[in-house]
């Protein structure tokens, strides 16, 4: 989960961009509703229930297969698709330095929570250990980009990461016990910033 392991992720906003091309966000303060939001209600935590899931069937094929499927649908726009699946593939290629039979059952387009959740556990990484340094970094991803987009500064970036300490932890604790029975979003706007990004014309951001 390290910025340096080579995903890509610094070149994805989620459609933040657009939130805050719209100027729905414009602060560090809207910037940490925003993450919030997408951790106990949006993309974020159906990811981390994904990701549990995968830790829990890495040794079936067939379900993992499955699994792999759902999460592709899942993908609210095509943008979110290519994020998802082009880091998933990326991580698996990476993690290619460590051999290991898992990476035989993956296809091309494997979304990232699937991908990272079916590795940790075949490597016997924990679940609540890969859950909370996941949430950690996709929260830190989000940061950045909003440093970059100039809603907030680097003071503020480690001020919100400390402040999103209870909350990254919590979401964790409840996609551990989770099942595909836990996955659903409510977070509209975020999601059609997602959408609205595709045909944005200035970007910074691959989404």
């Amino acid at each position: 989960m390290s910025p340096a392991f080579p995903v890509g992720a610094f070149s994805y906003s989620g459609g933040l961009e657009t939130a805050v091309s719209d100027r729905r966000i414009s602060s560090a303060t809207d910037l940490m509703a925003w993450i919030s939001m997408l951790l106990q209600r949006g993309t974020l935590w159906n990811d981390a229930v994904l990701l549990s899931c995968a830790w829990q069937c890495h040794g079936d094929q067939e379900e993992l297969a499955e699994l792999t499927a759902l999460a592709r649908a899942l993908a609210g726009s095509a943008e979110r698709y290519r994020e998802s699946v082009l880091m998933g593939d990326a991580f698996v290629d990476a993690a290619s330095a460590w051999p290991h039979s898992i990476l035989e059952r993956f296809g091309k387009a494997t979304p990232y929570p699937v991908a990272v959740g079916a590795i940790a556990a075949a490597h016997g990484v924990g679940r609540d250990e890969i859950l909370l340094a996941y949430m950690h970094s996709a929260a830190s991803q989000l940061i950045s980009a909003g440093i970059r987009l100039g809603v907030a500064g680097q003071r503020d970036g480690v001020a919100m990461l400390a402040q999103l300490e209870i909350t990254l932890s919590d979401v964790a604790a409840r996609a551990v016990i989770s099942t595909l029975d836990d996955l659903g979003s409510a977070t509209i706007l975020a999601d059609t910033a997602s959408m609205r990004h595709e045909i944005q014309e200035t970007r910074l951001f691959r989404s």
